[in-house]
């Protein structure tokens, strides 16, 4: 098997690590070498993860988010496969390299390059079925929500939902929330040792220890989440985008599956319905974890680069897009 190096440490390549090549969850039932599961934890392991984050809904809970009845909305081609397969670059080292080869040897399991709206190129590799970028759906919703006036963006976050009064979100305004800038005692980082490793124990994402007694369900260990320093500098904490999908759902009575498929999933044509996981209270994830295909997802960046407009209609606000643009410079 091919392999590569880094940090001292030898990983199957690209080519290697493709879960086809690997037989993973194949067989009835799937030989013990090969199988998968959520009570194991690997799921989360490479080259693992390369089959799981494809499968999510044959891993824990799940809710869908409809497409809708109409027939779906249309992309036009303009195939550029070949030159782009063939453009050619330097990588670190010096070395004249394809495009195509790199998506191997950098692990892409798909991707879709859109030009003015028309699909120029699309690959798939590996189990790729679905993929995730969560936030982005997230912020738009509740920025509609502002836009319209169902939300204020100044008034404070325990005025939307008392259970967060003694957190780190109390004096919070929804606005500091929708800009990250809260102060909070949490750590971000990807590690067995951090702070999201404990969110995951109680949103149910991954296998509790067996001495485990903190939180079951996502609110609850929203609740144990204190200040830290004061609001008002941006620091990037997934945290916050849950605190926003709890209070849409609270104001509108609305889950936050169905503002997904009645705001953007139905208006744009999507193909397939996409699908949230939820954790043990039944609370939708709304900071990641939502699947989509890559043409769902392109239909959701080819709105906002049209400023809201979708074949013609306008199905978000244009102010909505350029405040997004906005917040986005002032971080560069």
């Amino acid at each position: 098997m091919g392999t590569l190096e880094f940090n001292g440490h030898h990983y199957l390549d690209g080519r290697a690590s493709d879960p086809r090549e690997l037989g993973w969850m194949r067989g009835a039932p799937p030989p013990s070498d090969t199988r998968i599961t959520f009570e194991t934890g690997t799921f989360r392991d490479f080259p693992q993860i390369r089959w799981s984050f494809s499968h999510m809904r044959e891993l824990m809970p799940t809710v869908n988010v409809w497409r809708g009845r109409e027939r779906p909305s249309q992309f036009e081609r303009g195939d550029k496969f070949d030159e782009i397969d063939a453009l050619p670059f330097a990588d670190v080292n010096g070395v004249i390299r394809r495009f195509d080869d790199a998506l191997i040897d950098t692990y892409v399991d798909g991707i879709m390059v859109l030009h003015r709206g028309r699909i120029v190129y699309e690959r798939y590799f590996g189990a790729l079925e679905a993929q995730s970028c969560t936030k982005s759906y997230t912020g738009t919703l509740i920025a509609i929500l502002v836009h319209e006036g169902v939300l204020n963006e100044s008034e404070s976050i325990s005025h939307y939902l008392p259970e967060l009064r003694t957190t780190a979100w109390e004096d919070a305004t929804l606005r500091q929330v929708m800009d990250m800038q809260i102060g909070l005692a949490f750590k971000e980082g990807y590690d067995e040792h951090s702070d999201i490793w404990a969110y995951r124990w109680a949103f149910g994402r991954l296998p509790r220890p067996a001495s485990y007694d903190g939180p079951r369900t996502s609110c609850d260990y929203l609740r144990t989440v204190l200040k830290q320093g004061a609001h008002g500098e941006f620091a990037y904490q997934s945290l916050n985008t849950q605190v926003l999908a709890w209070v849409m759902m609270r104001v509108t009575g609305r889950w936050f599956a169905q503002l997904l498929q009645e705001r953007l999933w139905a208006p744009l044509g999507c193909e397939e319905d996409g699908y949230l996981e939820i954790d043990p209270g039944g609370m939708p994830l709304a900071e990641s974890g939502l699947s989509a295909t890559l043409r769902d997802f392109a239909r959701f960046g080819e709105l906002m680069r049209c400023e809201g407009e979708w074949h013609g209609k306008q199905r978000i606000p244009a102010s909505v897009v350029h405040d997004t643009k906005r917040w986005k410079a002032s971080k560069r």
